[in-house]
């Protein structure tokens, strides 16, 4: 009797591990369904939001490129109305400040100083600075796209 049961229990027993390996299997290509789904689902967002980036490069190329007219001089002018604003704008905050100190020529160099770089001109440095070093990064990063 005990022979017999040994031999169940052998012949059983032999299987019992192909069983586990059969759930294990049948478990990992679960899993694996799973990851293909993942990468599918990511491989469809990565192809929208690709889409999406070109769409806003194209728009962007379209709002900055410059209107061509092939006449040279307006298209030279054209090409000046950023700068020539910019340069006059520093122009009349330049002579501004000078004003203000030939105004506040009274005070020691350190009320000048005081008087001149106020906390309103350390925002406007400081967004001029920031706007064109942003512009330099951001150029480059997507020139490298």
């Amino acid at each position: 009797m005990l022979t017999l049961f040994a031999s169940l229990i052998g012949f059983f027993g032999s299987i019992f591990p192909e069983i586990i390996k059969l759930f294990r299997e049948k478990s990992d290509k679960a899993h694996e369904l799973k990851i293909l789904e993942k990468q599918m689902e990511y491989n469809n967002m990565s192809i929208a939001h690709l889409a999406e980036i070109e769409s806003d490069i194209a728009s962007n190329n379209i709002l900055y490129k410059t209107y061509k007219t092939n006449i040279l001089w307006i298209d030279a002018l054209n090409g000046t109305v950023r700068p020539v604003l910019a340069y006059g704008f520093f122009i009349i905050y330049a002579w501004m400040k000078i004003r203000q100190s030939v105004i506040a020529s009274h005070l020691s160099l350190l009320g000048q100083v005081g008087l001149l770089w106020t906390e309103n001109d350390q925002a406007i440095f400081a967004g001029i600075i920031s706007f064109y070093f942003g512009q330099r990064t951001f150029s480059k990063l997507r020139k490298s796209f």
